[in-house]
């Protein structure tokens, strides 16, 4: 497995060695022992998710305040989307600023978002499969968004407007100025 930190060094692109032939493919998808080695700690996640989503669903920014923030380990099994994080740590010196990456079943790359950053992404196939990791569980109470339209952010979601697919809570998520940061 292969790890890269992006232009905010606490995002990591994860590539895991895909072993294939005629039959189909192999990969690890995740290995702990090489991401401590890497992250020099120890990350614990307890739970798995997967979505299910179809051209121009725009899932978030979500997060999760202390003490139920999480770090996510996500990528896509199906399709393709665009990977958004956000750094939201009032500071860090890449505050505002943001990641994005494409994902996709075929290249099989996979993002570390770790805590402390909003994150989101848009659909950009027919159909896409996400999958992730958190090493923290849902809290409701704790749970917030950031409006994934706000212009101090300015992310290039790539689709225009209207072809966008928004949940009601995310289309009533607060600018980033108003936002609960870390």
């Amino acid at each position: 497995m292969k790890f890269t930190r992006t232009e905010i060094p606490d995002v990591v692109v994860c590539e895991p060695s895909v072993h294939g032939d005629e039959r189909g493919y192999f990969m690890e998808t995740f290995r702990e022992d090489k991401l401590i080695d890497f992250l020099g700690h120890e990350i614990d996640f307890c739970q798995d998710n997967e979505s299910k989503s179809s051209f121009g669903v725009l899932r978030g920014l979500h997060y999760q305040l202390p003490p139920f923030a999480q770090t996510k380990l996500v990528r896509v099994i199906e399709g393709k989307v665009l990977d958004i994080a956000v750094d939201i740590r009032k500071d860090s010196p890449t505050f505002g600023k943001h990641v994005s990456i494409e994902l996709t079943g075929e290249n099989k790359k996979q993002l570390l978002v770790p805590r402390g950053f909003a994150h989101g992404f848009l659909v950009l196939s027919e159909t896409a499969r996400f999958a992730y990791k958190v090493d923290n569980y849902y809290s409701p109470e704790n749970d917030r968004g950031i409006a994934y339209d706000d212009t101090q952010l300015g992310i290039d979601w790539i689709l225009p407007k209207d072809q966008l697919k928004l949940s009601e809570k995310d289309t009533q998520q607060v600018k980033f100025a108003n936002a609960d940061f870390f």
